[in-house]
């Protein structure tokens, strides 16, 4: 970073206004989220989850979701194992940007591999699958450590919902882009038009997002050395600070619950109730809409209210979206259901963001943001491998096995109720 740039950065801090790069770097931002949401929209949710588990693997009787449970779970302990020094590396060696664009680069450059996929295989999709995922992840642990850069407090909240929805309507328009590949069975064509989506989305964001500096910018090895080393204090001062410390655990929980629902229900929605590929874009089509409107209108209230109250209010529909599911038998039904969870899904994403950003201390944004992705990243290796697991050995039962996510919803809630700060 030049001089000049370091210097109207610490003028900025101090001001308490907008940060790291101005209005260009906050438009870039958000596209970043506007660029990434077709990958969890048609490769984790809409088309590739329902593709792997029912034409690669098989799904008849709950194979395909083992070992899709287990592709999420690998995915993610590697991720959640990795971020915490990955963070601290890139503080210590002013490395955020740069490993934003290599994780990104790793997704997008398997996303495309996913062309040379065949039915019937297993140990290469099964690969890419977890390499596209450990890039996608990983790319979003400094893509949120620049939050408190780009935002003072009292407007991160809305910055984090600005982002979020427009990444639903990313989503959106990456999910009508490859409606018409779907149809014609082209999936080939599908993950390319997702790679090249991503990757040209992105592009802004790693041109004009400014790269950090750090105290005393180091060369990459011995900032390597330096991070790995941080990793045990790190785990003390987080510790040490209650409510950031309560506030990850009951997270930890929640977004266990949260993520492993997103994965599974194209999965349920195909395989339990019958939805086609097409019917299938329809319904992410219409949660996308519905979580966009979740983000954009709570997050005035998010900062109004605090992440705390957005946070609570959103588990406890999200609990009782779980047990409705248990008993829904019809299509429409299940469309209307998961089109209400879909506003709790923006909101309480985007709060979550804020309140972790409103508890980390200045100049830790990529160590916490490592941790906030160990937490999220740590749950959900659970989540997705136990319902796997549940659903394979009940010989591809989903309804038992989605409903014990309730579990995870309620003990959030009443974990979270601990938490002060300023996230209240």
């Amino acid at each position: 970073m030049r001089s000049s740039e370091t210097q109207g950065l610490t003028r900025a801090r101090e001001g308490g206004g907008a940060r790291g790069g101005g209005r260009r770097a906050i438009a870039a931002w958000v596209l970043y989220d506007f660029a990434n949401s077709i990958y969890p929209a048609v490769i984790t949710v809409a088309v590739f989850g329902v593709y792997f588990t029912r034409v690669v693997v098989g799904n008849d009787d709950g194979r395909g979701d083992l070992w899709w449970g287990r592709v999420l779970s690998l995915s993610m302990l590697v991720v959640a194992l990795t971020s915490p020094a990955m963070g601290a590396i890139a503080d210590r060696g002013g490395l955020r940007k740069a490993f934003l664009a290599a994780y990104t680069g790793l997704c997008v450059g398997a996303v495309a591999l996913f062309a040379t996929i065949r039915a019937g295989e297993l140990a290469w999709p099964f690969l890419l699958a977890v390499v596209a995922n450990i890039g996608f992840e990983g790319a979003l642990v400094f893509y949120n450590a620049y939050l408190p850069e780009l935002a003072p407090p009292g407007r991160q909240g809305r910055l984090s919902g600005l982002g979020f929805g427009i990444g639903y309507l990313g989503s959106i328009v990456g999910l009508l882009s490859v409606l018409p590949l779907v149809h014609a069975h082209a999936y080939a064509w599908t993950w390319w038009t997702v790679a090249l989506f991503y990757g040209l989305g992105a592009l802004p964001c790693l041109v004009w997002l400014p790269a950090p500096a750090s105290p005393a910018p180091v060369a990459p090895g011995v900032a390597a050395v330096e991070g790995f080393r941080r990793v045990g204090s790190l785990v003390r001062e987080v510790w040490a600070m209650p409510d950031l410390r309560r506030f990850l655990i009951a997270y930890f929980l929640y977004i266990d619950g949260v993520t492993t629902a997103i994965y599974f229900t194209g999965i349920f929605a195909a395989t339990t109730l019958g939805f086609g590929d097409a019917e299938l874009i329809r319904l992410f089509v219409a949660v996308q809409l519905s979580a966009l409107a979740g983000a954009l209108l709570l997050a005035r209230p998010t900062d109004r209210w605090g992440p705390k109250a957005v946070v609570s209010a959103t588990l406890v529909l999200w609990t009782a979206i779980d047990v409705a599911v248990f008993f829904v038998e019809g299509k429409t039904t299940f469309f209307v259901v998961i089109c209400v969870a879909g506003t709790g899904l923006g909101a309480i994403q985007a709060a979550s963001r804020a309140f972790v950003s409103r508890l980390t201390p200045k100049g830790k944004e990529g160590e916490v943001f490592g941790f906030y992705a160990l937490c999220g990243k740590s749950s959900a290796i659970l989540g997705p491998l136990l319902l796997g697991t549940v659903s394979h050995a009940l010989g591809g039962n989903q309804r038992v096995a989605l409903l014990s996510l309730a579990l995870f919803f309620i003990a959030g809630f009443l974990l979270l109720q601990r938490v002060g700060g300023e996230g209240g």
